[in-house]
């Protein structure tokens, strides 16, 4: 069975996009732990993030890469934190959350956002994105 991420791929489920290429998407978490958190995944569904190909792998973490600084433009933050859990959902991805504080690190405290919000951050982000 697809995973939650593969139907986001396919369109099967919305998203809010901030990011996407050929091999990878990023979209805004929507139960995430601080507002401006991002996911980003392969579109080819694998399980765990170390069992990508070594250069698909690297490919990932330029595009994370990208998409951390366009974060990083877009939401005040001291910094973009980077975790990789991957207990949720069989299907590798890298969280990218703006972080204040350490507990915005804490996948059990979550901040809620309006419809609204998602679509405007989503749309700022993509703004300040260099791919």
């Amino acid at each position: 069975m697809a995973s939650i991420f593969t139907k986001i791929v396919k369109g099967e489920l919305p998203s809010y996009k901030v990011a996407e290429n050929s091999q990878f998407l990023a979209f805004l978490d929507v139960n995430p732990n601080a507002k401006g958190h991002v996911l980003c995944i392969p579109k080819k569904e694998v399980d765990k993030l170390w069992d990508l190909e070594e250069g698909v792998y690297r490919e990932l973490m330029h595009f994370v890469r990208c998409v951390a600084m366009a974060v990083e433009k877009t939401v005040p933050c001291k910094r973009v934190g980077m975790a990789v859990v991957g207990l949720e959902v069989p299907h590798a991805h890298v969280h990218l959350i703006p972080l204040n504080h350490m507990g915005e690190m804490d996948f059990s405290k979550k901040v809620h956002m309006e419809k609204e919000e998602f679509e405007a951050m989503a749309a700022n982000i993509r703004s300040n994105l260099e791919l």
